[in-house]
């Protein structure tokens, strides 16, 4: 079955053919580590992974480039700000940067270079776009010249016109367009600098994406390029100027854009007291609960985060927790279970191929969870009727099925061994709440749910229980008549 991708450039749904199956090459806009990474930066880094893991699911060989950019206006002015040299500063943020790849369970790039590593190479680029006639070097540095590249603002659907009312430029009296942007900066005596034919200076932040894209893909043209939506103009505009005008073919084949994300309907931002970073996220959420609220929209839609909806996808992951753990207590009961092949075809035809066929579509995984909800109602239905032991075979490749998918495409429950004892999977309320009683009241309580159950007091057993409930804590009666409280 083929793979249909939305293609930014194109504007329409197209199927994706790369050009040298089954290798597909795939660069991502990476982080400026000048601060911590927020949730927008986790969802871009999500979402991209979730793509590489499902071609890799479809038997594509992905190679993925995710670039970080180390040298910046951002960067420059923030050591200045806290008085620290630059590449300090830059050491911090790279840190933490893979500290929250680790955190959320994401991996690293095949390649992730960083800008101040591949200057020569930058150089030698900008060279190449002077001598084509597509750059010219002034006192304040090397710019692209816009009007040359006759196809400029073909990825955005602008015009030369719509750009100069429609952005902010800064101005610069050596430049010969208010539109043309920078190569290469001089750099001020107090600023970093590297060495090159026309003045110590840095490169400017869009030429280091077309080289090192090209550089590590080893490629002229990549399959895929990606990057969030805000980034289509001026960065990925002014990418295809100056990758095509020096190598005259087409920059990407595919570009893939991810929505943005807001907090409470609002733009998130410090001055707006709703920052929230990726760090302070996964000390309230599990990382699998941020990744499945990130898939209940299509990534190319906006998302709008808030603690209502946080506390609700908490729910729903934690309903796939008790169904697989009562898959593995029952494992202790029934071993192996066996289904006849023709059944297990049954299945994947209702379950797996609706699942694949949804992602085929343009990676639509609002679709693909519906896909595994009816999978996990039908296994909860053996369990609420009683039926598992009749349906053993039926219910353990249900459940191993749902586990494959989630962890082989979207990163989820690969690592599952101590979730069920995570605070996170509590309500924030039933949090505060189980913090404020200690292990003899729990003990307590335990013990007098049982004598009451002896004494057939029923329903002020079920009082108890709520009250244990209602502190974040799951009751269960066993058949033996104890009771566990987890």
């Amino acid at each position: 079955m083929p793979i249909f991708i939305y293609n930014s450039f194109t504007r329409k749904k197209e199927e994706f053919i790369p050009l040298k199956p089954p290798q597909v090459n795939i660069y991502t806009c990476g982080v400026t580590v000048y601060d911590e990474s927020h949730i927008g930066h986790a969802r871009s880094l999500y979402i991209f992974d979730l793509i590489r893991k499902y071609l890799e699911y479809r038997e594509y060989k992905v190679r993925f480039v995710r670039n970080i950019t180390d040298i910046d206006d951002k960067i420059i002015n923030r050591a200045k700000e806290l008085k620290i040299d630059w590449q300090e500063l830059v050491a911090k943020y790279v840190e933490r940067y893979y500290e929250d790849l680790e955190a959320l369970g994401i991996q690293k790039g095949d390649y992730e270079p960083r800008a101040t590593e591949n200057i020569t190479d930058m150089i030698k680029h900008i060279e190449g776009l002077i001598n084509k006639g597509f750059a010219y070097a002034t006192d304040s540095g090397v710019y692209f010249n816009v009007r040359k590249f006759k196809d400029y603002g073909k990825l955005s659907g602008q015009g030369i016109d719509q750009m100069l009312t429609g952005c902010r430029i800064e101005p610069d009296e050596t430049k010969h367009d208010p539109l043309d942007f920078a190569l290469w900066k001089r750099s001020k005596p107090d600023e970093p600098s590297w060495e090159s034919p026309w003045s110590p200076g840095r490169p400017g932040w869009h030429i280091e994406c077309s080289v090192m894209s090209q550089k590590f893909l080893k490629t002229d043209t990549l399959d895929i390029h990606a990057g969030g939506r805000d980034l289509i103009f001026p960065h990925h505009e002014n990418e295809i100027a100056q990758a095509e005008a020096l190598t005259g073919k087409p920059f990407a084949k595919y570009w893939v854009h991810h929505g943005l994300l807001t907090i409470n309907s609002q733009k998130m931002a410090k001055s707006l007291g709703n920052f929230i970073t990726i760090k302070d996220a996964l000390k309230s959420y599990h990382p699998d609960v941020l990744k499945l609220f990130f898939l209940q929209a299509l990534y190319s839609s906006p998302i709008d985060y808030s603690e209502k909806k946080m506390e609700e996808v908490t729910e729903y992951y934690r309903s796939f927790v008790l169904l697989f753990r009562e898959y593995r207590e029952n494992l202790v009961k029934y071993g192996e279970g066996s289904l006849q092949e023709e059944k297990k075809k049954e299945i994947d035809r209702e379950y797996r191929e609706k699942f694949i066929q949804a992602m085929d579509d343009d990676f639509n995984t609002p679709v693909a969870l519906s896909i595994l909800n009816r999978a996990k109602s039908d296994a909860y239905s053996m369990v609420v009727n009683f039926s598992l032991k009749d349906n053993w075979g039926k219910f353990q490749y249900i459940i191993k099925m749902i586990e494959e998918l989630l962890s082989s495409n979207f990163g989820i429950f690969t690592n599952n061994a101590d979730v069920e004892t995570d605070d996170r999977l509590l309500s924030a309320h039933a949090r505060g709440l189980r913090k404020t009683v200690t292990q003899a009241w729990i003990e307590e309580m335990r013990k007098k749910i049982e004598q009451l159950r002896r004494e057939k007091k029923y329903a002020q057993a079920d009082e108890i229980k709520e009250e244990l409930k209602a502190k974040g804590f799951e009751v269960l009666d066993k058949k033996d008549g104890t009771t566990e409280v987890r």
